[in-house]
Parts: structure tokens; sequence; C-alpha cells
């Protein structure tokens, strides 16, 4: 028993370091880049198939061979890559969705490559580079692994490298050359790729997507190390092969042996799975695939040229028919992106598992093998499956209320694999499925018929969702998250329903493609193929429902007229460019149109300047009026008119009317019972006390202002107050409730609203969208309080139907705080809001709080322009250190910050 224990014990220790090699290139090159390379994989596969070539086919000698692919080829790649893609995406930013999708572009590029020039069949005559003796494969991680450490710890190079893992931009400027500390990232992450295909290719299958898939299953060691910690990643990887290498001693009976055995042979994705959905997440930062503007309308014309392709083929026959009845099956599947990643904004890489499960209990429903049920006709099995696999959407809508970016990425990617190697790779429950058409649709031509009719619904349901006020909930929360939460969206229930709706169609598009090949085919719904549709769906355009059956046509088309990865590779190639067009070709087609309008629009000379002004001088002024009463109505009119026309203080508007003068400041209004209370709020950051007891009443009809140093408080007092941190002890309360523990859009429901420092618009909907969103997610169910608050704020003219994406900063602020007061809220939170505005606008902006307290809401502001507070503030609260240390009128207030500066 002590041989055996020992025996698997070194096999054991063979798989883990192969794993280990995976974890220790992620690690660097996270660490050096930012980047989680999803092409690791593909790049270790391509070295194996090229160590193969040189050896196999064209006879070199094994050293020769391992030297161009390890020392040459790996590196180089790792090189090209960094200097032609993910540069040029740091250069322009660095928004981690064109990283992501682009390090998904460069994993289907390679895979389609491969698929091009060696084929996709399995070889089993890889050449063995490190013999499989006990202690070969685990020295050579250990000695990698030790060397690594060496380098960053005792050299100048691993310094470098940790200031740029530390602060990149404080290390360039400390003179680090950070574009240097990147390359060799990439060039290291790829020799240890490459090290990793050569030596698991002699031992498992070869062939462009399984050798691919297998290495990014270990992925789970980098992300247990929490990409930064190479001896925990080491130390998970030879752990987990040891225990997956015991786990084969054990043989039970009964219902428990195909899951055993199932753990036993996948226990790295079950890794993938704990560490995908139950660890902290890596990477939060957003990653959603995003529009610049308001989606461009797609012309008619185009929807007629689609309808007559989609018809075309019911005049084909035989095997072209065939090959078309994939083409409506697959587009309903991407019509699911569109509603998960489009309009929702939300990672989904497993899109597959979901259609997979459609085609599997659809035959099973049909066979009568589904546990529990009968056996069903199946056109009824298909649409009970669509039923049953819908709450499984939960699977990754779940995590995603707490995950956003790269762990969101991972946690969809882990279910899509888990899915497949634990139910369709199992022959329990997939062995013997065949998988009919439904009665009088057996022949090509009809089952093609019944498709696009599934389609026209799958088509009719997206509509539903992208339209209409969820269709506007699903575009805030994609936009801007925050502030779809601060406009009272329900933010979690929103991403649950767009993965139920996602996981419904892509349920029944898989059904649908199963029907057409006649069988459960479980290749047809691996991962590797769920990242090819997120990429083809992203690249042409994620919000486009014409994209996703351009993109159906174009996967199917392509792999059918020629050979089998051009299609791959296409969208691979678009996906690594995705960083120039990130809204799709039609996007890149509409400014490259607008550039070139602009280019042609003709332009005044100097003397014809000189003309328009005398012209413009020479036009008679409308007499002025009386002023009008200084009622809250007025002021907010006034004051946005002249937002709108960014005329200085005291003119006129282009209507004649003049502005009312603002409401006199002597005196501040009588104290009334405070609406929103804080009471003894404190805060810790670790060590570092953020609040420390602090008190704060805000009344109906006052304006509280909150100043201080950087690093007072002020940023954290405004997060618990608008419900986006809890505060460690303490209460907020509205009225007589306590909401302490309310989040930040149930706040919003009951009249607590805010704005942003940052602008937090939406900025892929209109003027008018953007209000409407916040009038149809706060308290107000009166139809007219969006045209009204349109026209309070000057924004009811040609503006209203312009995306917020092409504004000005001041027209922006009014459209943010239009959105808030849409949903008539009772107390308003202010953080920062005259920031990016100049003069005429911060006066128009002060015209409109005053107006808004004058109508009895009570506001707060955090505010570090002084002067504006002095004008505007009845009470004036400072913060230091974490504590208010001053309160009062803002004349006394001020003075007296004004004298001890002056000391």
């Amino acid at each position: 028993m002590s041989s055996l224990t020992y025996d698997l014990t070194l096999a054991g220790l063979s798989v883990g370091s192969a794993a280990a090699l995976t974890g220790i290139g992620l690690v660097v090159t996270y660490r050096a880049t930012g980047v989680l390379n999803f092409a690791h994989g593909a790049i270790a596969m391509v070295c194996a198939y090229v160590l193969r070539q040189c050896v196999v086919e064209w006879g070199w000698p094994l050293w020769l061979g391992a030297v161009v692919t390890l020392l040459v080829l790996a590196p180089g790649l790792g090189v090209v890559l960094e200097r032609f893609v993910f540069r040029p995406l740091a250069v322009l930013g660095g928004d981690p969705a064109q990283t992501l999708v682009a390090s998904i572009g460069v994993f289907v590029l390679l895979v389609g490559g491969a698929a091009l020039l060696w084929g996709q069949g399995a070889r089993d005559d890889a050449p063995v580079l490190v013999p499989d003796e006990p202690w070969g494969q685990p020295a050579v991680v250990l000695v990698l692994a030790a060397g690594v450490a060496a380098v960053v710890r005792r050299t100048r190079f691993g310094r470098e490298l940790r200031a740029v893992v530390d602060d990149r931009r404080l290390a360039v400027l400390g003179g680090v050359d950070a574009d240097r500390v990147a390359a060799t990232g990439w060039a290291f992450g790829s020799f240890t790729a490459g090290l990793t295909g050569v030596l698991l290719a002699p031992y498992v299958r070869l062939d462009p997507y399984g050798l691919s898939l297998l290495v990014m299953e270990v992925v789970a060691v980098a992300v247990a190390a929490r990409m930064r910690s190479l001896p925990v990643a080491v130390v998970v990887a030879l752990g987990i092969g040891v225990a997956q290498s015991q786990l084969t001693r054990l043989h039970p009976s009964g219902w428990a042996e195909p899951l055993l055995q199932a753990v036993g042979t996948n226990l790295f994705v079950v890794a993938l799975l704990v560490a995908a959905l139950v660890l902290p997440g890596v990477g939060e930062r957003d990653a959603l695939p995003r529009t610049a503007t308001a989606r461009v309308p797609t012309p008619p014309g185009a929807w007629i040229v689609v309808l007559v392709l989609f018809l075309l083929p019911l005049g084909l026959a035989g095997q072209d028919l065939h090959t078309a009845v994939q083409v409506p099956a697959l587009a309903v599947i991407l019509l699911s992106l569109v509603i998960v990643t489009g309009r929702g904004g939300q990672i989904s890489l497993g899109q597959a598992a979901y259609a997979g499960l459609g085609a599997l209990f659809t035959a099973l429903l049909a066979a009568g093998r589904f546990p529990g049920l009968p056996a069903l006709p199946e056109l009824a099995a298909l649409g009970v499956s669509v039923v049953l696999v819908a709450p499984l959407g939960l699977l990754t809508g779940w995590p995603a209320i707490g995950r956003r970016g790269l762990a969101l990425a991972l946690a969809t990617f882990a279910v899509g694999v888990g899915v497949s190697r634990f139910v369709f790779a199992q022959p329990y429950a997939t062995a013997g499925l065949t998988l009919g058409r439904p009665a009088g649709f057996d022949g090509d031509r009809a089952y093609y018929v019944l498709e696009l009719l599934l389609l026209a619904v799958a088509l009719l349901a997206t509509h539903a969702l992208r339209r209409g006020r969820t269709g506007r909930a699903l575009a805030a929360m994609r936009d801007h998250e925050r502030g779809a939460q601060a406009a009272g969206v329900r933010v979690p229930s929103l991403k649950l329903l767009a993965f139920v709706a996602g996981a419904a169609l892509a349920a029944l598009g898989g059904a649908m493609l199963g029907m057409g090949l006649r069988a459960f085919d479980a290749g047809a719904y691996d991962p590797v193929r769920g990242l090819l549709w997120f990429a083809a769906v992203v690249v042409l355009g994620a919000d486009s429902t014409l994209g996703a059956l351009a993109a159906a046509a174009l996967l199917v088309g392509l792999d059918a007229g020629t050979r089998g990865g051009v299609a791959a590779a296409l969208v691979g190639v678009l996906a690594i460019l995705v960083g120039r067009f990130p809204g799709g070709p039609y996007e890149a087609l509409r400014t490259t149109a607008e550039h070139l309008r602009l280019r042609r629009a003709p332009a005044l000379t100097e003397a014809g300047r000189r003309a328009r002004a005398l012209l413009h001088a020479a036009e008679p002024q409308p007499a002025r009026r009386a002023p009008t009463p200084t009622g809250a109505t007025g002021v907010v009119r006034g004051a946005n008119r002249a937002g709108a026309t960014g005329s200085a203080a005291g003119h006129e508007h282009r209507d004649g009317e003049p502005r009312p003068e603002p409401r006199p400041t002597a005196a501040a209004p009588a104290a009334t019972a405070p609406l929103l209370t804080a009471r003894g709020l404190h805060v810790r950051y670790g060590g570092f006390t953020a609040l420390d007891g602090v008190d704060l009443g805000l009344s109906p009809g006052r304006i509280t202002a909150v100043v201080g140093p950087n690093g007072a408080g002020k940023s954290t007092l405004f997060h618990c107050l608008a419900g986006t941190l809890r505060p460690g002890r303490g209460t907020v309360r509205l009225g007589g409730r306590d909401i302490t523990a309310l989040s930040a859009q149930a706040r919003t429901r009951l009249g607590i609203a805010r704005t942003f420092q940052q602008l937090a618009v939406f900025p892929s909907l209109t003027v008018a969208e953007n209000v409407r969103v916040g009038a149809e997610q706060g308290r107000v169910a009166d139809p007219g309080a969006v045209e009204r608050t349109l026209r309070l704020f000057g924004l009811d003219g040609p503006v209203r139907a312009r995306p917020a994406a092409s504004l000005p900063t001041g027209t922006l602020r009014r459209v943010e705080l239009a959105r808030v007061l849409a949903g008539s809220p009772r107390v308003l939170l202010l953080d920062e809001p005259a920031a990016g505005l100049d003069t005429a606008e911060v006066t128009a902006l002060a015209r409109v709080l005053k107006a808004l307290a004058a109508d009895g809401t009570a506001l707060l502001v955090v505010e570090h322009d002084l002067d504006l507070v002095a004008g505007l503030a009845d009470v004036v609260q400072v913060m230091t250190a974490g504590r208010i240390v001053a309160s009062g009128p803002p004349g006394q207030v001020l003075d007296a910050l004004d004298r001890g500066a002056g000391r």
C-alpha cells in the first residue's frame, strides 16, 4: 500500500508541476501588466504543435526544436503580443473591457490558426522533452520558481517589477521603464506557457481545443494565489495534483461511482469553481463592454436585406440546406449574449453551457429519461427544457451580484467548464442519446421554417428587454452601475433577470442546434466555443441584434465554406482590434463618416468671422421686462436657461426673459427638525480611522456644506449617507426610520438622491432617456414629471434627443441633476457638484440649488470651492481627521478658517 501511495504521489507531483508552471506564468504576467492572460492555454498549444512539427515532421534534433520553440518562439510571441496588442490598449487608457476581449481574441485567433495549419484531429506522437521520471518535471518547476523568486527579490529588475505592481504611474515618474517590464513579463509568461504545452502534449490529447482548454482549467492555482504569490501557486498546484492522483485509489459502488470518478479526473475544475465562485474576486475593476454613444439605429433597409438572406436557404437543397439549418439556432444563442453582455453589460463566458443544457434536457425529455417527467413530444420537450434551464442562469447571475470585471469573467468561465466536464463529458448523462425533430418538421426545409419562427420569437423577446423601462434600466446598469443604483435601479434583481433571460434564450438556441444536427454533440457546446461566441458578439456590436445575426451567419458560413478555423481566426483578429472600435464596426463606420463630414465643413476666414461679429452686434436686443418672482420654478428655469446657453450672470435669455435674481442669503432659514440624521458614525479601514463618532443632521429647506482637507473623511461620510458604505458603528435615520442597513437603491426609493464627483450619466442613452430612468426608478408615478423636469433645466429642445456621451460637462451636470430631481427626492446629496464647471455654470448651479432648498429639499454639499460654499450654504460643517470640528453659519466658520490659516 505504501508503494502505491508513493507512486501515486509522484504521479500527482508530475501533473501538479505542469499546473504550477501555468500558475507561475499567469502570476508573473498579471503582476507585470495587470492582464489575466486568457490566451495562456492557446500559447501552450501552439508551442506543443511547433515542437512536434520541428521534430516529427521536419526531423530536427529534439534539443534544437526545444531551443527554437521555448527560447525563441514562446518569448517572442509574448513580446509581440505585448507590443502590438496590449501596449496600445494601455496607451489608450487601459480599459479592462478592451483588454479582456483582446486577450480572448488572441486565444480564439491562435486556436483558429492552429486548426487551419494542423487540422482539428488529435495527435498522439508529440515528442517527449522531459522523461516521465518521478522527479523530472517537479525539479524543473522548483528550479524555475526559485529562479523567479531570486530575480524578483534580489535584482534591479525585481525591484522595478515590484514598483510597477505597486503603482505603475509612480514607477514611470521614478524613471522605471514600465514598457520594458511589461514586455519581459509577457516574454516569461509565454515561455512558461510553451514549457507547459510541450511537457503535457505527450501525455494528453494534442488538438487545438483540448490542450488549450486543459491548460486554462488550471488557472485556479493562480486565482488561489490572488495573482500575487508564486509559492502559494506552486504549493496549491502540487497539492491538487497529488490529491487528484490519490483519488484514483477509491472505487465506490452505486450512484457515487460516476460522480467520484468525475471529480477524481477533474479536480482542477473543482478548484477553479471554488476559486472563482467562493474566494474574493480578482481584478474587480469594471470590465464591461460599453458603447461610447447611443446605439446607432439600424436602417430599415438593413432588416430587409437580413430577411432576404435568411429566406434564401429555403431555395437550397442537400448539404447546403443542412448547413444553413445551424444559422438560426446559433443566432438565438448569440441573442442571449446581446441581452446579458450587450444590454446588461455583464461578462458571460459560459453561455455554451446553457445552450448545451438546453439540447441535453430536450433529448432526455423526448427519450423519457429525465427524472420525474414522462416522455414528451420534441416540440413540448424543447419548451420544457427552456423552462428548466432558465433558473439555472442563477449559477452565473448570483456571482454577478457581487463581482465584476475579471472576477465575473472567471466565474462564468468556471461554470461553463464545470458543466462541460461534469455533465456533457459523463457517459451516465449522455450515453445513447439521440435528438429528433418535431413531428411535421423532419425535413431540412420544414425544420428551417420552424427555426425562423422560433428566431422571430427570440427577436421579439430581445426587443422587449432592450426597450421600455427595463431596457433603459439595463442600459443604465451597463453604462454606470453605481449611477444606476443611485437612480433607484434594483441592480441585483436586474442582473439576475439578465442572466436568467440569457440562459433561457441560450437553451432555446442550443436545443434548436441539437435538433438540426439530429444528435446531442458535446463538442458543439465546448467552453472554447463559448469564448468564440462571446468574442464574435462583442466585435460585431454587443448591443446589436443585427450584429448577432451577422455573427451567426459568419461563423457557420465561413467554417462550412472553407477549412475549419477560418471563422475563429477572423473573429480573433477583430477582437484583437476591438480597442480601435469598441462599439463594433457600425460605430466605427459612423465615427469615420462624422470625421469626414467635419473635415469637409467650410470654415470662415478671419474677415468672415469679423463680419459675423459685426452682424451679431447690430441685432436689436429685446426690451427688458420686470424680474419674475423668485420662486423655485422661476429660479430653476432661469438658472438652467443660463446654463444651456452658457451666458454670463445677468445676461438675458434667448427668448428675452431676464434671469431672476438669486434668493438673498444674509439670513439662514429657520431651523426645522432634521429629516436625515447620522449619529455616532464610525468607519475604519485597516488601522486607519476614517470616521470617528460623526453626528450630522440635514433639515428640509437648508443647505448644509461639508468642507475639510483631503483625507478628512468627507467622502466616507457621504458614502455612509448615500448607502454605498455601511458604517462599523452608528446609525443613519430618515425621519424616524433606521436605514443604516439599506442599500443605495433602496434609499433612493425612499427619497434620498445623490450626484457624483465624476459624472454619473448613462452615455448610451439620450438626455430624455437619462431623465426618464430617474423618474421610472424613483418615487414618482406622474407621467408628466419627465417633461416638466426637462423644461425646468432647459433640456426640452433638440438636446433632449442627443446621446449623453456627446455633450459638454456643464450640460451633463444639468442632465445628472435633472435625472436626480425627476424622482422627486426629499434629500439631495451632492459630491463636489461644481467640479469641471466654469464661472457662469457655477453661478447657474448655485441658483438651482437655492431654488431646491426653497422648495423644501434638504441638501448636503461636499465641496472644495469655498467661494461657492460661502454664497450657497446655510450651515457649514468642518471635518478633520474623521471628526466634525466646527459648525455654524458660513461667514462665521469660513472666517475662522481663514484666520486659522493666516496664523
